[in-house]
């Protein structure tokens, strides 16, 4: 068996060097996992209750209802018409709310691209180190091939020698006379 810095000797400086670092990242990766990260700040975690509950079915279906009704009451009303066709109090509200969640929206979608931006460069990182085990392996397999096909022929070499009575162990020739 060969000393393990054998399989190396393949591997460019900058690969081992990827590859040790990559190695004690996974390393710092697990340790971290034990632990919990940064708590989400009060702005955080709002912007992600807006977001959640805007980007639902049931607040779409509460809002389209709202609507409906808002609408269909200021249509039929007999009395009093709170707000009469081109419904223009409906129309501030709705932008109102669009101005104020729109914000909120974004912020939480910032902090889910930062997020999914660090996944993306860790899952590149894991790739990366998983091609240079690969390849590591692959001059494993390599290393060891070419040493049973050495074997192998050294052992053809040996008996072919045993055959032709070269050898130093060749059985004595009988004479037929």
């Amino acid at each position: 068996m060969t000393d393990a810095k054998d399989h190396h000797v393949h591997l460019g400086e900058e690969e081992r060097a990827l590859l040790v670092q990559l190695r004690a990242k996974r390393r710092q990766r697990r340790e971290k996992a034990d632990q919990p990260g940064p708590p989400l700040t009060r702005g955080q975690i709002i912007a992600d209750g807006v977001a959640a509950t805007m980007g639902s079915w049931p607040f779409i279906i509460v809002q389209t209802t709202i609507l409906a009704a808002w609408i269909t009451l200021n249509i039929v009303a007999w009395i009093r018409h709170w707000d009469p066709y081109p419904f223009i109090l409906l129309n501030l509200a709705l932008s109102f709310q669009a101005a104020y969640a729109a914000p909120f929206i974004m912020m939480s979608q910032n902090r889910q691209a930062d997020v999914d931006r660090l996944k993306a460069e860790e899952d590149y990182k894991v790739n990366i180190k998983a091609e240079l085990e690969i390849e590591l392996l692959h001059q494993k397999i390599d290393e060891l091939r070419e040493r049973e096909v050495l074997a192998l022929v050294q052992s053809v070499e040996r008996l072919t020698a045993l055959l032709e009575g070269r050898g130093p162990a060749a059985p004595p020739r009988e004479d037929k006379g």
